[in-house]
């Protein structure tokens, strides 16, 4: 995934402030045309903000609707819209309600105070408190929406004043300061504690299970610079790997939508990406796989998005999964693929030349000739839709606009075209009439 710089005006390759580049995908038709901001989530984690304050933003500036489904994780812009114009506008949102005013940092919080219809940006790098422009649109959004982790409430800090003063007090510490908050708490000494330890720790415990434990404290990125054995192996080892670490996750009875990241990391990790999405497939999916489809979409989207190789892999897992279950889901092949195509798991594209050709990669061909036969009724209406938008597109009518009766002008047309046939029967006779009409125009007629 492209990574740029969350402040735009940094041209630094090093600034440690990154966030995805915006992925956006313009589906449907006519009136009900609309753009989903297929990574807004991703987008919103990088920069602290809920995903809805920046898709509201793309409203108001557009001044279009908008629409924000935390539940299935989907927001969507009204009409079409490319991923380059709703960049910029990203970037203003960023200026206008991340960064910091005085340092230009984009470690900021809300403070709302939807009584005082107030909201304070408050930047825990250099400290700096600025108030949000109440007159934008998106002000009046947040005040009804506030940050549900937001920590720098007022009332939340008094508490917090409090409860440090009270054990101050029991147990004898410093005493506190003026505003009854002392700020070198227990936090501050338990973490000089530590230093004194790691100080007096002149060696490192290289035991195996220290090092896996290091490992998994490492950051996705860091684990990919790390020397890798693994890599060495076939494709098909690789896959194998991470088709084993996945199942030993569900087998363990962890939820594979929750261990996304640890998911991802371990595809990176063995550089299988493009088949990794074969592999779960295979794993979470069975016979519910419409109701499956919305619950994993996000775990898929993170190898899908813009993956035209991972996708044909998946079309091929589906294949698989179809014949499994094939006295179950050979009826409801159509409805799959539609659940694919409106969660974004395939493009348009992918799916026409999926149906296309019939394959024996992942299934008998027979079987792949009845799943294609069955998907049929989709496809054909993808593909028309299509043709007709097409037709749309180019369709040029010219409209004529007359204060005369249609049916005298419907009358007039009708004679042109009789004088116009038989002149091309007798051209003789076409020329004689003509000199008539020359002969009888009247000046005024002119």
């Amino acid at each position: 995934m492209a990574m740029i710089n969350v402040n735009h005006k940094v041209t630094d390759q090093f600034y440690r402030y990154k966030m995805p580049k915006l992925q956006a995908k313009v589906e449907g038709k006519g009136n009900g045309i609309k753009t989903v901001i297929v990574n807004m989530t991703d987008i919103a984690k990088a920069i602290y903000r809920p995903p809805g304050y920046p898709t509201k933003f793309f409203g108001c500036e557009l001044g279009a609707q908008t629409q924000i489904d935390k539940k299935n994780d989907r927001y969507i812009v009204n009409g079409s819209h490319s991923a380059e114009k709703l960049q910029e506008i990203l970037q203003n949102f960023v200026e206008k309600f991340v960064l910091c005013d005085a340092c230009d940092n984009p470690e900021t919080t809300f403070n709302v105070q939807p009584k005082k219809e107030k909201i304070t940006s408050i930047c825990t790098a250099c400290g700096h408190q600025g108030l949000i422009d109440m007159r934008h649109r998106l002000s009046t959004f947040i005040l009804k929406n506030p940050p549900i982790d937001d920590s720098a409430t007022p009332q939340k800090l008094k508490k917090a004043q409090q409860k440090h003063a009270q054990q101050a007090a029991e147990n004898g510490n410093n005493s506190p300061d003026e505003s009854g908050f002392d700020g070198w708490s227990d936090e501050v000494k338990t973490t000089k504690s530590n230093k004194k330890d790691q100080e007096d720790d002149w060696g490192e415990d290289t035991s195996e299970e220290a090092v896996q434990k290091r490992m998994q404290d490492l950051g996705d990125g860091i684990k990919g610079l790390t020397h890798n054995d693994d890599l060495e192996k076939s494709v098909e080892d690789r896959f194998n790997i991470f088709f084993n670490f996945v199942k030993n996750k569900i087998n363990a009875g962890l939820d594979a939508a929750a261990e996304e990241k640890s998911i991802i990391g371990e595809a990176e990790r063995l550089d299988i990406k493009d088949r990794a999405p074969l592999a779960l497939a295979e794993l979470l999916f069975n016979q519910d796989i419409l109701q499956q489809i919305p619950k994993y979409r996000i775990l898929f989207l993170r190898f899908l998005v813009s993956n035209q190789k991972a996708q044909k892999s998946f079309l091929g897992a589906f294949e698989l999964i179809v014949a499994s279950y094939i006295d179950e889901l050979l009826p409801k092949v159509a409805h799959i693929l539609k659940g694919f195509y409106d969660q974004d798991y395939v493009e348009e594209e992918i799916i026409l030349e999926w149906d296309t050709k019939v394959s024996k990669k992942y299934v008998k061909k027979d079987v792949s000739q009845k799943i294609h036969d069955n998907g049929k009724i989709f496809t054909d209406w993808l593909r028309d839709a299509d043709e007709e938008s097409d037709e749309d597109e180019e369709e040029d009518v010219e409209v004529v606009y007359t204060h005369r009766d249609a049916n005298l002008v419907l009358k007039e047309d009708e004679e042109r075209a009789k004088k116009e046939e038989e002149a091309k029967n007798n051209p003789q006779a076409a020329e004689a009439a003509e000199e008539e009409d020359d002969e009888d125009l009247d000046i005024d007629d002119i």
